[in-house]
């Protein structure tokens, strides 16, 4: 595979929020920093309160790590996402579900909020781009087949840059053994390209990746 250049990389998750320092000494295994398994969210203050209202802790963190990523690049509005989840609105599909099976009905404000791309669609729109979105759900939740997807473009050279963002919200207790082990409520974006950039990550084989969002962000950060 040829060599693939990752850059300007933003996170947030529940403990560590935008505190550099403490993401740091995460990514070393520092026992004492922890991602916090609770339902906080970035606050959006940037953005329209009547916008940012009814928005999950999913689509918080999937907006909030795209603005910091637009923050700090000159990238193009029109350049593609492509958004990876595990789950997805995991919470609202809670509600859905209950709502079917307890009053045979769908209200369709709450279920325009739960399809999977709601994420990356109010990312979106709050900031006007323009390039046009992918999500991707990975097999067998291998973060490190929907990752290689993701990247098709860049490496086919259809396109030079993408920005790839992956979220997951915190599984709530009411689905009790079918929560998932690795139960963290994280998002991070970066910009993959096939042009070397300052300070940017070299990927040269996909076993750096691994198979799940939390080892590759740690291997981002390392």
């Amino acid at each position: 595979m040829k060599e693939i250049y990752i850059s300007d990389i933003s996170k947030w998750a529940p403990g560590l929020a935008d505190d550099e320092s403490l993401w740091q000494s995460w990514a070393r295994g520092d026992a004492q920093t922890k991602i916090e398994q609770i339902k906080e969210s970035p606050k959006l203050e940037y953005t329209d309160p009547l916008f940012r209202r009814r928005l999950s802790q999913i689509t918080k963190m999937t907006v909030h790590v795209v603005h910091n990523l637009l923050e700090k690049t000159n990238i193009s509005k029109d350049t593609k996402i492509v958004f990876i989840s595990l789950r997805g609105e995991i919470e609202r599909e809670f509600t859905i579900n209950k709502g079917i099976i307890e009053d045979g009905m769908i209200l369709p404000a709450g279920f325009s909020l739960s399809v999977f791309n709601t994420p990356v669609s109010s990312a979106t729109l709050a900031f006007g781009l323009k390039g046009g979105y992918s999500v991707l759900y990975p097999s067998k939740n291998d973060f490190s087949q929907a990752f290689k997807a993701a990247l098709a473009p860049v490496l086919a050279g259809t396109e030079k840059e993408i920005i790839l963002v992956y979220a997951d919200e915190l599984v709530p207790d009411y689905y009790g053994d079918k929560r998932p082990a690795e139960n963290i409520p994280l998002a991070f974006a970066c910009l993959i390209s096939s042009q070397k950039k300052d300070d940017c990550i070299v990927l040269e084989d996909f076993s750096q990746v691994g198979k799940s969002p939390v080892e590759f962000l740690r291997f981002l950060l390392k």
